[in-house]
Order: structure tokens, then sequence, then C-alpha cells
């Protein structure tokens, strides 16, 4: 997959996606990411890329030209007419683990973080094909959401982990919230391994950790678990 980022802070990037996982997954050709300083766009003088916002009001808007310039140089690199195009925004449609599928199934994503009171809505009817949030909170800029977003999407790319086991197992890919987990020592500071993860028993164990998960989704994600279609064995779980 490549990955294009138009961006003001290039350098944020270097440490969460230069690092782990993604590094590798860079270093082994499954994953490239190029940055395009938008200033560098600028036919201003100046290199400015915001202006005051017609109407009035606070802060200043990040202006079409620069953007738009840097998204046709993308299109040169690419040869598609019409890549998915990701705005980080918090007036977007909720990032979900299903988005981070559909996503990491494109062969090219290019995202847009913007800045100040955001960018020029005839940006986004021109060249956005997905105005997406991480959450419901606001942030300085879209560089940390883009960040978030291309970790998610990259580690479902194949042979970025190890196994499909190893991401299909987690919480929210499955539908429900992690079960707990353990590892050695047996007992650390008077707290136990809980018995039945020692027992050898894979069909116990495999029931105790859907009860779990089943169990926790229930407590903190009401919203998820009202999803879930509950089989006989998870009625069974679930009861006291």
């Amino acid at each position: 997959m490549k990955i294009h980022v138009m961006t003001l802070f290039p350098e944020m990037f270097s440490g969460p996606l230069g690092s782990s996982i993604i590094k590798r997954a860079r270093e082994d050709q499954k994953l490239s990411i190029e940055y395009y300083q938008i200033r560098d766009y600028s036919a201003n003088k100046h290199q400015k890329v915001d202006d005051y916002p017609y109407g009035g009001g606070s802060g200043m808007v990040m202006t079409p030209q620069p953007i738009v310039d840097a998204y046709r140089d993308i299109l040169k690199n690419t040869g598609r007419e019409n890549p998915r195009t990701i705005y980080l925004s918090p007036k977007g449609k909720a990032f979900t683990q299903e988005m981070a599928m559909e996503l990491s199934r494109e062969p090219e994503l290019i995202f847009l973080c913007g800045h100040y009171e955001g960018v020029d809505q005839r940006v986004i009817d021109k060249i956005v094909t997905d105005e997406i949030s991480i959450g419901d909170y606001v942030l300085t800029g879209g560089e940390l959401p883009a960040m978030v977003m291309i970790d998610a999407v990259s580690r479902l790319l194949p042979g970025v982990l190890s196994s499909p086991e190893a991401y299909q197992e987690e919480s929210i890919y499955s539908g429900l919230l992690e079960y707990p987990q353990y590892t050695r020592p047996q007992n650390f500071e008077g707290r136990e391994v809980p018995k039945v993860l020692l027992s050898g028993d894979h069909e116990k164990i495999r029931k105790w950790r859907r009860r779990e998960s089943l169990l926790i989704t229930r407590e903190r994600r009401p919203d998820l678990f009202q999803k879930i279609a509950l089989t006989k064995e998870d009625y069974k779980l679930l009861k006291p």
C-alpha cells in the first residue's frame, strides 16, 4: 500500500511511523509513506497557507491553492484518477475497525491534515472522498488522527503482522472487548493467575475467555454488546 500525507508538519510523523511494526512494514516494502509539505506548494512568496474566513469569525482557514496543487502533484505519482482521499475532521464519520478493514484493501490512500479553523470547503468538495473523525474531541491539527488511522490500517495489510489471528482475536475486531491476559509469574504480589488458564484444558480456556469478553463488553461498551448476535452458548456463559 502507498500512503500520501499532505501536512504542514511532516516531522511529527517520523517517530510514531518510524518505529515498531510500521517501521518493519516499510522496510519490507509492504507499505510506503510519503509526506508532502503543503507550504512548499504555496504561490505566496512568504509561503502563506492561511487567511481570514469570509463572513468573519475567529481564527484562520487554510487556503485552497496550496492543498489542491499538492494533491495534483500526488496524482502524478499515483496514476489513479480518484484515489481515496481522507480529510481528518471532527465533523467526519466516526472511525471504526470496519472502516480500517475497508481502507486496508485500497492500493493507495491520501490523507489531508488540516490546521487552524480547518480548510476551505472548496477543497473538501473538490478532492476529499472521506471526511473522518477519530473521536468526539478537538485536536490541534489532523496529524495525530492521521497517525492513528495509518497505524490501524497498516497493521491489517497482508504480512504486516505474523498472522491474521494476531488481529482477529483483538478487541473490537471480533465485536467484543478482549479478555484479560496473564503471563509469568503465576503469583505476583499475592495475585494469582486464574486457575483455568493453568489447566491445560483448551475448551475450558476458550469458554472462560469468551465469557470474560462478553462480561467486559456488556459492562464497559453496552453499545457494542447490543450489536452482538449471542449464541445459545453465550447465554449459558452469561448465567451467574
